[in-house]
C-alpha cells in the first residue's frame, strides 16, 4: 500500500484532509468501523469494494462513495490488480493517521503533526472478505 497525504487539516483551518492511496491487489482493508467524521472516496484506477451498513458494492474509476460521520463502513481491493483512490476527510484531522501509516511503511519518523492526534474509529465487524467467506459458509 502506498499513502500520500495531499492536503493537511493544518493547511485548511481543520476543514479537510485529502489522501491518495494505492491499494495492492487483494488488499483486505480495515475492519467494519465507524467514526465521527465524513469520508468521501473517489476511485481513480481499478476497482474497490465498499461496505456501507449491510450493503456491499463495487466502485470503479470516476465513482464516488460517501460515508457520513457515524455510518458503519469499510472498503477493500478484492480485485487482482492495484486500485488507486482519493479519500477526503471532513473535518480534517484523520489524515494524520494516514501520515502515521505512511511513515511506518517507509521506516521513517512521522511528521510532527501526527503528535496532535486524530479522531478514534470504533471497530464493529470484520473485513469485507471475512464477511463474504462466512456468508458462503
Amino acid at each position: 500500500m502506498q499513502i500520500t497525504v495531499l492536503l493537511r487539516s493544518e493547511e485548511t483551518a481543520d476543514a479537510i484532509g485529502l489522501v491518495e492511496v494505492v491499494a495492492s491487489a487483494g488488499w483486505d482493508g480495515p475492519p467494519l468501523h465507524h467514526h465521527p467524521f465524513d469520508e468521501t472516496f473517489y476511485v481513480l484506477d481499478g476497482e474497490l469494494t465498499f461496505q456501507l451498513g449491510d450493503d456491499i458494492r463495487p466502485a470503479g474509476p470516476g465513482e464516488v462513495v460517501f460515508a457520513g460521520g457515524g455510518s458503519v463502513h469499510t472498503l477493500a481491493n478484492l480485485s487482482p490488480r492495484h486500485a488507486r483512490y482519493l479519500v477526503a476527510v471532513t473535518p480534517g484531522g484523520f489524515e494524520r493517521y494516514f501520515d502515521k501509516l505512511a511513515a511506518r511503511a517507509a521506516g521513517v519518523e512521522p511528521p510532527p503533526t501526527v503528535a496532535k492526534g486524530y479522531p478514534e474509529t470504533t471497530v464493529v465487524g470484520p473485513q469485507i472478505r471475512q464477511r463474504l467467506e462466512s456468508e458462503r459458509g
